[in-house]
């Protein structure tokens, strides 16, 4: 098994280290931009991207999520460093939430995730990408009075961003203009089909030519049209260590002045607060990137709570901030080919060696090239053609979706999602609210019957059945007593028939989408194509079952 996953690992470096390279160069200014708006020293943020990176990544059950520092909790944050006095204050709670995180874990709190419905999870991903595109314009065209609210999407952030928004095409930089459309234009030729038939520019992530083409745009104007050149507020900025040993002198380890914080009951009100809206976000995050997974895989939700768990304790004994999956970093990795955990980790392992020994060369790097990054997976999240497939689903998907998209605009991600799940809740009891599933078993052989009505709150327990089913199975799936079947329930059992040749498995179906998707010369219950015996095998089959 361990010679397996090594085997499957190794075969997808080709895309995974590409991509965790480009998360990295994503993620690099927005560890320190996270850190500077809560008011906490500029390396805890870049601690708690190396934490993600070298430690979640390996303990979470996700193969595409990627962890470090949130902006959803920026203002928690500030708040309980004023509150608490000092950071090691806050760094006790930060454990603390890590030590609660990992029993919700335990708890088995991570069901929570399944209960978003799909129009709502994706609503969420269009708002995300509607937000970045809106806070990159600034940093493409060269104006931008700070940079902590990049991928933030809280209420105190919104007014700052449309302001920075209006006012990008006032104060336009020609040269970060220059950069960042050649950079754009690099990453969407990048993704056309006769770019892909290339087989040796697969090779080369179209992100970091983009980026390679920033650096090297600005040290020849430099040197040659110093007015066209990107001034230094408009680079990359790392602290830069002389020798590689400073770097160990950044981590604040715990001393005995943590023991005092213990006796405080308002560092435990910041952990609870810190450790529900971080598994929270987690959740919402972990449900858009598997959405967002080109094969379709799902993450085990109470597995990433405890990956979470650890993290944050590790990374508050350390001296770094709470940390979150996030999705911004997640969309990055995906958008730019990467297949495993392994993109994580890479993109962790280049924060690693950049703060110990490439910090210099890396303020090299211009912002604009990674608005432009940024601005192309925004584009992706909030493509026209996802409003358009929504509105033709119907009002029912419809109008959750785009609720969801402008209340996360107008107010921050957890309210959004709240208003989302309201409407969506809305259309879902009154299209129908009884719901069963039923799983049988008779050795290899499994019977997944959908029962009378089937709504998105049946998701989770259709999930926990299709991870229960071991590989080397045959299962039936059987819609035929079901009169309605909610949209997150089959995309959930598409996903699950296109995972399930991976792990061996053998799937029917019968009556899903209100016809069988099976013709009656494959099916094992159906003779010479007769109805009444195919009838007549599959009630003799479910009553074996239930003998046993």
């Amino acid at each position: 098994m361990i010679h397996k996953q090594k085997q499957y690992y190794f075969r997808h470096l080709k895309d995974d280290i590409p991509a965790g390279i480009v998360v990295f160069l994503v993620a690099l200014p927005l560890c320190l931009g996270i850190a500077l708006a809560s008011g906490a020293p500029l390396f805890s943020g870049l601690i708690g991207g190396l934490i993600g990176g070298l430690v979640v990544s390996w303990l979470s059950g996700s193969q595409l999520a990627v962890s470090g520092p949130a902006a959803g909790l920026t203002v928690i944050v500030f708040n309980a460093i004023e509150s608490l006095g000092s950071f090691q204050g806050l760094l006790v709670a930060c454990v603390l939430a890590g030590i609660m995180q990992l029993m919700l874990g335990f708890l088995r709190a991570g069901i929570i995730g399944a209960f978003f419905p799909a129009a709502v999870i994706e609503g969420m991903l269009a708002a995300i990408g509607l937000i970045l595109i809106i806070k990159q314009i600034p940093h493409a065209t060269g104006y931008h009075t700070h940079f902590e609210g990049d991928e933030s999407y809280m209420q105190e952030t919104a007014q700052s961003s449309f302001y920075e928004f209006l006012h990008a095409f006032i104060g336009v930089t020609p040269g970060s203009v220059v950069i960042s459309v050649v950079a754009l234009l690099i990453m969407i030729l990048w993704g056309t089909a006769w770019f892909k038939k290339q087989k040796w520019l697969t090779l080369i992530p179209g992100p970091l030519v983009a980026v390679l083409w920033g650096v090297g745009y600005n040290v020849i104007a430099r040197q040659y049209a110093p007015e066209w050149a990107v001034k230094s507020e408009h680079l990359v900025s790392l602290p830069v260590s002389e020798k590689a040993a400073d770097f160990f002198n950044n981590f604040v380890l715990p001393n005995s002045s943590y023991l005092s914080y213990l006796g405080n009951p308002h560092v435990y009100t910041v952990a609870v607060t810190i450790a529900i809206i971080a598994s929270l976000e987690t959740l919402l995050s972990l449900e858009a990137t598997d959405k967002l997974d080109p094969l379709k895989r799902l993450a085990p939700t109470n597995r990433e709570l405890k990956a979470q768990g650890v993290g944050n304790i590790i990374s508050g004994l350390l001296g770094g901030l709470p940390i979150t999956a996030v999705i911004v970093r997640s969309a990055a990795s995906i958008n730019a080919g990467g297949q495993t955990r392994v993109a994580c980790f890479t993109h962790g392992v280049f924060l690693l060696l950049s703060v110990m020994f490439l910090a210099h060369y890396l303020n090299y790097i211009p912002l604009a090239c990674l608005a432009a990054i940024l601005l192309h997976t925004g584009y992706k999240l909030a493509n026209p053609a996802l409003f358009r497939k929504f509105y033709q689903k119907g009002m029912s998907q419809f109008l959750p979706f785009v609720i969801t998209v402008i209340a996360i605009l107008v107010t921050d991600l957890l309210k959004g999602m709240a208003i989302g799940m309201v409407i969506g809740l809305f259309f879902v009891i009154k299209a129908n609210y009884h719901a069963a599933i039923t799983l049988i078993q008779d050795g290899s052989h499994y019977l997944l019957a959908l029962n009378k009505d089937v709504s998105f709150l049946n998701k989770a327990l259709l999930r926990k059945f299709i991870l229960s089913i071991p590989g080397q199975s045959t299962v039936t799936i059987d819609a035929s007593k079901a009169k309605f079947i909610d949209q997150d329930i089959l995309e959930t059992i598409e996903d699950f028939l296109a995972t399930a040749p991976d792990d061996n498995i053998i799937v029917k179906t019968i009556d899903l989408h209100g016809k069988e998707k099976i013709k009656k010369h494959e099916a094992v219950v159906i003779l010479n194509g007769r109805a009444e015996k195919r009838n007549a095998a599959l009630i003799g089959f479910e009553r074996k079952l239930l003998k046993h």
